[in-house]
């Protein structure tokens, strides 16, 4: 079975309760054939450093994928156990995960339930209605928006396990479901990789379309390493083709090469991922990359004048292969330029005129509703702030997504604020338990990749992705370059990813 977080809440002090522990059960929602769970579990009792929750599903219901612990099934009968890194469960603290299960006739819910074999108090949970349905479920803020794009389909009456849905071949449609991608069986999915830079330099310094050969040889020496992903950043003055840019690397020119590499991904079985990171709008305030009112570096924010029209353009693009993922903006740091985080969540979201910002910013929600618009539909990922690497705040400001098919992108590397396991399990961890993270880019200026294991061992025990920047031939003691060579031959730095990969993939 698939697991993920499940999210350990903060402990509560009180009266003993009448029994060891209490479980609240309920139907978030419901389709023709399959519906998506949720159980929250409370400790009543003396801290545990380990758990394991048992109920038996009364009307054949089956489990095809869980998130928030080992789950099993045999029979009715159903397990969940803690992972190693959320076993602890304090007196009065909560966890809560999900499911989605398999149903016919009647959607009973369960009403017995053990934590560590002694029995629980139930709360008063809804009854589901079993009529069912072909539309979407509505979801509540914390569960996942839509279903399986395919329901799972309903397995042999009395199977000793349930297994999981069998992955598609090749790039996957992405979608939501819960705080996992899956793709469009329903099957699980990470995002495992590499980025590809020079799409968002070379046009506007005037040097060409990318930074080292995009031929078919170099995208398959990728996918040797067993990548499934590849990032490959824009500019937005090139893909809009503004007249700062030499014509032949502007425009339809731009487009049709990025389209060309997209191609080569899609066909080697990769995820491509098309993400903004170069813009336009003058910014000499706090930490200032350039003074260049053009997009030649990193701004603090995505301008309204134009980037708006980028993804719309972009959306219009691809929204007919949903196997395309879009990266709305690489790393905004609004916080350095305003005076507080409120301001700083706020021009994120919102945009509109910013402190400290003399541009007016279009804000992550002006991009979902610019994607939106066009009806694409293809999964959309939301940096958080701090160059990326805070997502303290991602949850209570987070865009609303009307295709529900949002996941939230963060960065890391050696040298951020946000660069351990502590930081990792006050901040990521509550925002991997509610919707998908993808770590977009990972890396260390050592030359080596000590860091990035510790990152990867992270993201991995969570069922996180992660993907390592940067397939690039430049000198890893200057930056993480992952190789010396487009024929794959990685760095000192990169052989630490591309051996973590293949170990990863059969």
């Amino acid at each position: 079975m698939a697991s993920t977080a499940f999210a350990v809440m903060g402990t509560a002090s009180g009266a003993a309760a009448a029994s060891v522990c209490t479980v609240e059960y309920s139907v978030v929602g419901q389709w023709a054939g399959g519906y998506q769970g949720a159980v929250t579990v409370t400790n009543n009792s003396a801290a545990l450093s380990g758990w394991s929750l048992g109920f038996d599903f009364p009307a054949g219901q089956v489990v095809s994928q869980g998130w928030g612990g080992k789950w099993s099934q045999s029979g009715a009968s159903v397990t969940v156990v803690n992972e190693s890194w959320n076993a602890a469960l304090g007196t009065g603290a909560k966890v809560t995960g999900g499911f989605i299960a398999s149903w016919t006739g009647a959607n009973t819910a369960p009403t017995a339930f053990t934590l560590n074999g002694t029995p629980c108090d139930t709360g008063a949970p809804p009854t589901p209605t079993p009529t069912p349905s072909t539309t979407t479920p509505t979801p509540t803020p914390t569960a996942p928006t839509t279903p399986p794009t395919t329901p799972p389909t309903t397995p042999p009456t009395t199977p000793p396990t349930s297994p999981p849905p069998t992955p598609v071949t090749g790039a996957p449609e992405l979608g939501v479901t819960g705080n996992k991608f899956t793709d469009q069986n329903g099957a699980v999915r990470r995002l495992l990789g590499v980025n590809r830079s020079g799409g968002e330099f070379m046009c506007v310094q005037g040097y060409g379309f990318f930074d080292g050969p995009v031929d078919d040889a170099s995208v398959k020496a990728i996918a040797d390493w067993k990548a499934n992903t590849v990032r490959i950043p824009l500019n937005e003055e090139c893909w809009l083709g503004l007249d700062n840019i030499k014509p032949e690397y502007r425009g339809a020119n731009y487009v049709n090469a990025v389209k060309d590499l997209v191609t080569k991904v899609l066909a080697h079985g990769m995820t491509p991922v098309v993400e903004l990171h170069w813009t336009h709008g003058q910014y000499t305030g706090n930490s200032a990359g350039c003074s260049d009112v053009h997009a030649s570096c990193q701004k603090p924010m995505p301008g309204a004048q134009y980037t708006p029209a980028f993804w719309t353009s972009v959306a219009n693009t691809f929204k007919n292969d949903k196997r395309v993922v879009f990266d709305l903006f690489n790393e905004p740091y609004p916080d350095r330029a305003t005076s507080t985080a409120t301001q700083a969540w706020s021009c994120w979201r919102d945009g509109g005129t910013c402190p400290g910002i003399g541009y007016e910013v279009a804000g992550m929600q002006d991009l979902v509703d610019a994607v939106r618009a066009t009806g694409a539909k293809n999964l959309v990922l939301v940096p958080g702030i701090a160059y990326s690497n805070d997502l303290s705040q991602w949850r209570a400001y987070k865009p609303t997504d009307p295709a529900g098919n949002l996941a939230a992108a963060w960065h890391v590397y050696n040298f951020n604020t946000c660069a351990d396991e502590t930081c990792w399990n006050n901040t990521l961890a509550p925002v991997a338990a509610e919707v998908p993270l993808l770590a977009g880019e990972i890396g260390e200026n050592t030359c080596g990749h000590a860091f990035i294991d510790r990152v990867m061992k992270w993201f991995d025990d969570r069922g996180l992705s992660y993907l390592g920047w940067t397939w690039n031939t430049w000198n890893c003691n200057s930056g993480p370059a992952l190789i010396s060579s487009y024929d794959g031959t990685p760095t000192a730095f990169g052989i630490g990813l591309r051996d973590h990969l293949r170990a990863l993939t059969p």
